[in-house]
């Protein structure tokens, strides 16, 4: 057995596994397995079905096991839920400061590690702690307080309708590029403050930044140069119950650059997360007849449909990573200081001991680990549910007979250890004119706070019987497009395995409610 101090030896058969001349041939099932028969949570199988990669770690393995990941850095893969949570949730021993990682410290990961972007240290909240990290998480929720959720909601409505109309009258789309990954950047950027930002190329530049492709450092420099201009104008005109202004003005004190890192964080994650939690909702919906029939009957409300997907397919699969600050124990494992843990989303959705049967229906429950949790539990979690719920919602009302355009065995994903993304979902269905979205509703009046989004059935009548409820068609309207080495030393060598008409209450409600 390899000491932590010493590099691990070569697995039988290969020299190192740099030696190409010796290295097994693409496709071979040893590529699966790297430096002391650890699986890989990259490569081949783990593209094909990194869950299935999880699910094998943990009947070897337990809740916590030993993997690799790109350039065979061992790292430990926490599958367990309440594993995880007792990660993210216990900041004496563990924490996101990647500089405490030994494979940081020693060099084994260089700056040109293919996930360096993702666990690089950088001076935002999402990876301090103490007193700084409250600093500037207290920052972050004075600002996220002054969303108001019935303005938010508009918003959503209004952004949704508008992107619609833009292929409501060819008939079909493809949702994905067209629909998912837009809303979320008009919202966000609305909200932030700089709604004359949004434009197909900052979809693009931001679609690319997340690539990581070649283009990625010039796509964050020029969506970092619309933010710090944001932060600027904000800091010398700030605005009251401004997103953006009230970041500026927190006594947190934060420095224009600190805004705008902020800025960044919120957008990229609310954009790339509701993205992908909108179209894996739209996919169940296009290709699972049963799904689509609770949601048509009334027995799953769309809310409720957003928490189920949660559960099954979160937007990110892991976060990269946590790191041990000092010896301890996790799940039955014997944890070093320095050594380096992957948040496991959705393998920790996936525990059996709290969800025995895969795919089980998990109504009422959001226990899941989308969000995260402990300290860094993402603060706009409300935000991107309410685009994700009326994102679907608006989309499914609009287009009710939405088909998918080609086969289900013909979709395709790409997966890395930080998600699985379909790449695109084509749908047609019968083309329908423009709705107007200029149209301004009038004083609102309070909300109940048991009122929810739904395709399902409407709430009863004092008499009990079921209101009628149609869907008024909108006066069309134009719409306006807008622009177009060594080894690393290895920490896992101790691992255990094992149709228009005038409209009733309900109805005037029912159009207030979704922003029309």
């Amino acid at each position: 057995m390899t000491s932590p101090s010493q590099p691990p030896q070569s697995p039988a058969g290969f020299d190192a596994p740099g030696d190409s001349a010796l290295a097994p041939p693409p496709g071979c099932p040893a590529h699966a397995f790297g430096p002391d028969g650890l699986r890989r949570l990259y490569g081949p199988e783990a593209d094909a079905d990194l869950a299935g990669v999880y699910e094998k770690l943990r009947a070897e393995y337990g809740p916590v096991a030993p993997a690799l990941i790109h350039e065979d850095v061992p790292m430990w893969a926490v599958l367990g839920h309440s594993e995880n949570l007792q990660m993210v949730s216990t900041t004496a021993l563990f924490n996101r400061d990647s500089r405490n990682w030994t494979a940081v410290r020693d060099g084994t990961v260089k700056p040109t590690h293919p996930l360096a972007p993702v666990f690089t240290w950088q001076p935002m909240c999402a990876m301090e702690e103490g007193a700084e990290h409250l600093r500037l998480r207290s920052a972050v929720n004075d600002a996220v307080e002054t969303v108001e959720h019935r303005d938010l909601r508009r918003a959503i409505n209004r952004a949704t309708q508008e992107i619609i109309n833009r292929f409501s009258e060819r008939g079909r789309c493809e949702v994905v590029s067209e629909f998912a990954e837009h809303l979320p950047m008009m919202v966000m950027l609305e909200l932030l403050g700089a709604p004359e930002a949004y434009s197909e190329r900052i979809v693009q530049a931001t679609r690319d930044l997340l690539k990581g492709g070649e283009t990625a450092i010039a796509c964050n420099e020029y969506l970092m140069g619309i933010l710090m201009d944001l932060a600027v104008r904000r800091r010398a005109e700030p605005l009251e119950e401004d997103f953006t202004s009230t970041l500026i003005t927190s006594p947190s004190a934060l420095s224009d650059d600190e805004v705008a890192q902020t800025l960044r964080l919120i957008l990229i994650a609310t954009y790339e997360g509701s993205a992908n939690l909108m179209v894996n909702v739209l996919r169940v919906v296009l290709t699972d007849p049963r799904f689509r029939a609770r949601l048509n009957g009334g027995q799953m409300t769309v809310p409720e449909a957003v928490e189920q997907s949660l559960w099954d397919e979160p937007p990110f699969s892991a976060n990269v990573g946590y790191f041990a600050k000092a010896d301890t124990e996790l799940g039955g494992q014997r944890i070093r200081a320095g050594d380096g843990l992957i948040f496991g989303i959705q393998p920790g959705n996936a525990d059996p001991r709290v969800r025995p049967e895969p795919g089980a229906h998990m109504q009422g429950n959001r226990s899941h680990l989308a969000f995260g949790g402990g300290p860094h539990e993402c603060p706009g979690q409300d935000i991107g549910r309410a685009l994700a719920e009326i994102g679907v919602d608006a989309f499914l009302m609009r287009l009710p007979d939405a088909e998918l355009e080609i086969p289900e065995s013909d979709l395709r994903w790409v997966s890395t250890i930080m998600g699985r993304h379909l790449v695109e979902l084509p749908v047609d269905f019968t083309p329908r004119p423009p709705q107007d979205v200029k149209s301004q509703p009038g004083k609102l009046p309070s909300q109940r706070p048991d009122w929810k989004i739904s395709s399902g059935l409407p709430p009863t009548t004092p008499s009990g019987a079921m209101p009628p409820v149609t869907t008024p068609a909108a006066a069309p309207a134009a719409p306006t497009a807008p622009e177009p080495a060594a080894q690393p030393s290895h920490p896992h060598a101790h691992a255990h395995r094992q149709t228009p008409a005038k409209l009733g209450a309900w109805q005037r409600f029912l159009r207030w409610w979704r922003g029309e």
